[in-house]
């Protein structure tokens, strides 16, 4: 029985480990904002920003010809330019107000290299079955640690017994 686990444990884990691994190093690289969106971060010229928030919300609106669920509203600088950045009604696009002149634009569309992080990191390639997919790899990474600790309990139990035996 332990040599099933044993197997079944090591077939998880490279079952497993390809997916974690891409996941793991989009997110590493996604967090860091030079190496996919490109651009610096910079620190917000307050005294540039005459836009309040409710205006750059319905410039928004105004924009897409609807009023929007605005998500979220970040502020940031973009370009040299304060900028708003409104999320929210239209699917993975975002619109971009102009904190000093109150223009919105609709934001560009994502590099190759930005695809890729967002498709790999969030599993956007699944489609459809992207919920399903997450779901089963879950339950893979799951079995798989509850099967290494099946192993790790086994395996120190035993030697911590087997030294208790030897020592009386």
């Amino acid at each position: 029985m332990k040599k099933l686990i044993y197997q079944l444990h090591l077939i998880l884990g490279i079952l497993v480990s390809i997916p974690v691994l891409a996941w793991a190093l989009s997110g590493f690289l996604y967090a860091l904002p030079n190496t996919v969106e490109g651009g610096a971060v910079e620190k917000i010229d307050a005294l540039r920003v005459k836009v309040s928030a409710p205006e750059a919300i319905a410039k928004a609106s105004e924009l897409a010809g609807k009023q929007l669920p605005t998500t979220a509203l970040t502020l940031l600088m973009k370009d040299g330019r304060p900028q708003y950045q409104s999320i929210g009604g239209l699917g993975a696009d975002s619109i971009f107000i102009d904190a000093e002149t109150g223009q919105a634009r609709m934001s560009e569309p994502p590099t190759a290299k930005t695809r890729f992080f967002r498709e790999a990191h969030f599993y956007f390639f699944a489609g459809s079955w992207q919920v399903t997919l997450l779901l089963i790899f879950s339950t893979l990474s799951a079995l798989s640690a509850v099967t290494g600790i099946y192993l790790n309990i086994n395996y120190w139990s035993r030697r911590l017994f087997s030294r208790r035996t030897t020592a009386n």
